[in-house]
């Protein structure tokens, strides 16, 4: 992209190096060939030393703070919060040091995001989605559709290219940063890109944990309709949970629901980017029309893994107690989040400065204009379909 925020032309091809994409053997995750292996796993062992600090802060921050006029914001802030910016420390530190470059054979932020986005899907329970949230699932399927073609509409108005749009519009339309990256392998993104949607996530989902309680007591809103707003409007899931459960036990289960609904159609949103990238965005006029092999090559496979998750998860849970499919899920859940605090500090370590100045002020205009049709969409959707909607 040029400075401003201006787009870069669609059909140039991005430097592979750059980008999301399986990579070539001597430019793995676009590190610098010849990167041994005994430098790469000091650069893990770096990645590892980051996430155990970040997962400490996220466990005992909170209770640190309890009591004082912090106490709400220690509670609200997640570990994608620590862990970028700890990356970030990280990432001066090594540059100002020389180091950065040599270990960043460790930095396998592809790796970490795909195996906890796996990991996700196992929390996603397609039955319960199919029997109990019939409202949910038309209010996804309405809440996504606009909002993102309302993303990519405006992004290609302020001449964003067209895989930050992708980004963009999937991260603020479905579940933030898991979106993201779903989307980001999708249309083959720069990691550049995928830092830059990830900070405008964690940066507008923080003031919506309060932001949205409070004007859902101010509307008198029920606590289903309350729910069906937070749930379809906040972009990351321990957000939701965070400002669902600030209104109340019946307005954290309905917004559990509608998030976990958008969270299941990442995966159909990823194949659509696919496809429309590599039949209409990047194919040039005189090239050959892309086959299903070319769609399979460019495909993000560990979608496939989500939802097969998915469905394994589904189909165990109907055949053990409740009390055993909690606990084996809530260690699926666990992994799964040191997997995204690994991918976290990746993201960090990774990120150039460079690319804000680049990126400029558009992305952040079109990603704020988006997230008020969201919150205004969402609410009038919750308010039709979940009015005298009841969780029991």
């Amino acid at each position: 992209m040029s400075a401003g925020g201006a787009g870069v032309t669609p059909r140039d091809p991005e430097p592979a190096a750059e980008s999301t994409a399986e990579p070539a053997a001597d430019a793995v995750e676009g590190r610098p060939a010849g990167s041994t292996w005994p430098l790469a796993l000091a650069g893990l062992v770096v990645v590892l030393a980051l996430a155990a600090v970040t997962r400490l802060l996220d466990k005992n921050v909170p209770g640190l703070l309890e009591g004082t006029a912090l106490e709400d914001l220690g509670a609200a802030v997640e570990y994608p919060v620590y862990a970028i910016v700890l990356g970030l420390l990280g990432n001066a530190v090594l540059t100002a040091t020389g180091l950065r470059d040599r270990l960043a054979g460790g930095f396998r932020t592809e790796f970490f995001i795909k195996t906890g986005l796996v990991l996700l899907g196992a929390s996603i329970n397609l039955k319960v989605i199919a029997t109990a949230a019939g409202p949910a699932i038309v209010q996804a399927i309405v809440l996504i559709s606009g909002v993102f073609l309302f993303t990519w509409w405006l992004g290609g108005r302020l001449g964003l290219d067209d895989k930050l749009r992708a980004l963009l519009s999937a991260a603020v339309s479905i579940c933030g940063v898991s979106a993201a990256i779903a989307a980001a392998g999708a249309v083959q993104a720069k990691r550049e890109q995928l830092a830059y949607s990830a900070s405008l996530v964690i940066a507008f989902a923080l003031p919506s944990i309060f932001i949205l309680p409070w004007l859902a007591t101010a509307l008198g809103l029920s606590p289903e309709v309350a729910g069906a707003w937070i749930g379809g409007n906040i972009d990351t899931t321990a957000a939701v949970t965070a400002a669902g459960t600030i209104v109340g036990e019946e307005a954290l289960q309905v917004a559990t629901i509608v998030k976990v609904t958008q969270n299941a159609l990442m995966g159909v949103v990823a194949i659509a980017l696919t496809a429309y990238f590599a039949f209409k965005i990047e194919r040039r006029p005189d090239a050959r029309r892309p086959g299903l092999g070319d769609l399979w090559e460019r495909f993000p496979k560990f979608v496939l893994g989500f939802v097969a998750a998915s469905v394994i998860a589904t189909w165990w849970l109907s055949t053990v107690t409740a009390d055993t499919g909690k606990a084996t899920i809530g260690v699926a859940n666990d992994l799964r989040v040191w997997f995204l605090i690994l991918a976290f500090v990746s993201i960090g370590l990774e990120f150039r400065v460079a690319s804000l100045k680049e990126a400029g002020w558009r992305p952040v205009g079109v990603f704020a204009a988006a997230t008020v049709v969201n919150v205004l969409l969402a609410l009038g959707l919750a308010a039709l379909l979940f009015s005298g909607f009841s969780v029991t």
